[in-house]
C-alpha cells in the first residue's frame, strides 16, 4: 500500500515543484474566473464576493477582499521578486552597472512607445485620457508565462523581465498619481520613509532579524497603503533592505504560499470581469485599437528599441546567454498588461461603455501576447541550458555562510 501511495504522490510532487505549473495554474484560474463571472445566475454573486466591503475600512485598512489581495497578499509576491532581483544585483546577472541600467531603459521604452501608439489612434477622440492603459506590465502573469516556457527563456532574461516589470509597475503608479488624480498623502509617505530608514538601519547595524524588523515591515506596508502609493511595492522595498544571507530562509517559508495560494487568488479576483453583450463590436473602436496595438506591438518594439539604443551607446549590456531575438520575445511577454491596465481604465473613464470596451481590449491583448510570445519562443529559442550549465545556475552562493538559493533557472 505504501509503495502504491508513493507512486501516486511522487509525480504530483514533481509537478508541483516544477515552476511551470504555477504559470499553467494562473491561466486556468483566469479562464475559470471569467467563466464564473459571466455564468447566468451566478456571475453577480461571484463578482460581489470580491467587491464585498469589510469592516476594516474603519481602521484605514483595505475595504474589500480584492483590495486585500492586491495590496497586502501581493506584497509577499513582490517580496519574492525583490529577493531574486537583489541576489542578482549583488552576485548575479545585474551585478554590473551596464546590466543593472538595462531594465530601467527597457521599462521606459515599454511605456513611452505604447502611449504614443494609443495617442496616434485617439488624440482627437473622447478616449484620449486612456493613454496610460497600454503602458503597464502585469508582473505575476508575465513571469508566470515565462516559467511555462522553461529553459527556452534564459535565466538572465527572466531576471530582466522581472526587474523590468517591477520598474514598470512603479512607473504606472507615478503615471496614476500625476495624471489620473491619484492622491498622495505626504504625511503617511513621510512615515513610510522613516520606517524604511529604520529597516535599513537594522541591516546596517547587523541586528538579528526578529520582532523589531517585523513591526517595521508591517508599519511600512500600512503607511504606504494610506499614503496612496501601491502598498504591495512594500515587498520589494523590504527585500532590498534585507541582508542577502537570510533571503533563502525567507523564500523557503513563503514560496509555496505565494505560488499556490496568493497567485491563484490574485488571478481569480482580478479576472472576475463581466464581458459586454456586444463584445465583437468593441474591436472596431479606436480605443480598442489603441490599447491592443499599444500592448501587443508597442511593448516589444519599445523595449527592444530602447534596449538596443542603450547597448549601442555602451551604456548597458545584455545579460549572459541572452540575444536580441529573446529580448524582443521578452517584450511580447511584457505586453501582458492586466491588473494595472484595468486599474488605470477605471480612473481614466467614468462612462461604463468606455470601460467595457477597454476591458475587452485588455483581455484580448493578454490572450494575443500570451499566444504570440509562446509561439515565438518555441520557434526562435531552443532549450538554452545544457545539464552541466543548469547545475551551475540552479544553485548560487548567496552569502558568507555559503548558503544556496534556488534560481529562476528551475523554471
Amino acid at each position: 500500500m505504501e509503495r502504491i501511495l508513493k507512486r501516486a504522490i511522487d509525480p504530483l510532487r514533481i509537478l508541483i515543484n516544477d515552476s511551470r505549473f504555477t504559470g499553467v495554474m494562473l491561466i486556468v484560474c483566469t479562464v475559470v474566473s471569467i467563466f464564473l463571472a459571466n455564468f447566468s445566475g451566478f456571475g453577480a454573486a461571484y463578482k460581489n464576493l470580491w467587491d464585498m466591503e469589510w469592516f476594516t475600512a474603519h481602521f484605514h485598512l483595505p475595504e474589500t477582499l480584492l483590495s486585500w489581495i492586491n495590496n497586502y497578499l501581493m506584497a509577499f509576491f513582490f517580496l519574492m521578486a525583490g529577493m531574486e532581483i537583489k541576489r542578482e544585483l549583488v552576485t548575479g546577472e545585474l551585478s554590473s552597472f551596464k546590466k543593472a541600467v538595462l531594465p530601467f531603459g527597457a521599462a521606459l521604452g515599454g511605456m513611452i512607445v505604447p502611449a504614443l501608439i494609443f495617442a496616434y489612434f485617439n488624440i482627437h477622440t473622447h478616449y484620449s485620457k486612456g493613454w496610460g492603459i497600454p503602458t503597464a506590465t502585469d508582473i505575476a502573469f508575465s513571469v508566470g508565462i515565462a516559467s511555462i516556457l522553461g529553459k527556452r527563456v534564459p535565466v538572465g532574461l527572466k531576471i530582466l523581465l522581472m526587474a523590468l516589470a517591477i520598474i514598470d509597475d512603479l512607473g504606472a503608479i507615478v503615471v496614476i498619481a500625476l495624471f489620473y488624480g491619484g492622491h498622495i498623502n505626504m504625511v503617511f509617505l513621510g512615515i513610510a520613509a522613516a520606517l524604511y530608514l529604520g529597516l535599513i538601519g537594522c541591516t546596517y547595524f547587523k541586528l538579528k532579524f526578529g520582532v523589531v524588523q517585523i513591526v517595521l515591515c508591517f508599519g511600512l506596508w500600512f503607511a504606504l497603503f494610506n499614503s496612496g502609493v501601491e502598498a504591495s511595492i512594500a515587498g520589494v522595498l523590504i527585500a532590498f533592505a534585507t541582508p542577502v544571507g537570510i533571503l533563502p530562509e525567507f523564500e523557503k517559508y513563503i514560496h509555496r504560499y505565494v505560488n499556490f495560494l496568493i497567485l491563484p487568488l490574485f488571478a481569480f479576483a482580478n479576472t472576475a470581469i463581466l464581458l459586454p453583450a456586444n463584445i465583437m463590436g468593441s474591436f472596431g473602436s479606436t480605443l480598442s485599437l489603441g490599447i491592443m496595438v499599444g500592448l501587443v506591438l508597442g511593448k516589444p518594439i519599445g523595449i527592444f528599441l530602447f534596449s538596443r539604443i542603450l547597448v549601442a551607446l555602451k551604456v548597458a549590456s545584455l545579460p549572459r546567454n541572452v540575444n536580441w531575438k529573446q529580448v524582443f520575445g521578452m517584450g511580447a511577454l511584457a505586453g501582458i498588461g492586466f491588473t494595472m491596465s484595468i486599474f488605470t481604465t477605471m480612473l481614466a473613464f467614468k462612462t461604463e461603455a468606455f470601460r467595457d470596451i477597454a476591458k475587452v481590449a485588455i483581455l484580448s491583448s493578454v490572450l494575443v501576447s500570451l499566444v504570440f510570445s509562446m509561439i515565438y519562443f518555441y520557434l526562435t529559442s531552443p532549450k538554452v541550458l545544457h545539464e552541466h550549465e543548469e547545475s551551475k545556475a540552479v544553485k548560487q552562493p548567496v552569502g558568507a555562510e555559503g548558503e544556496f538559493a534556488l534560481n529562476l533557472s528551475e523554471a
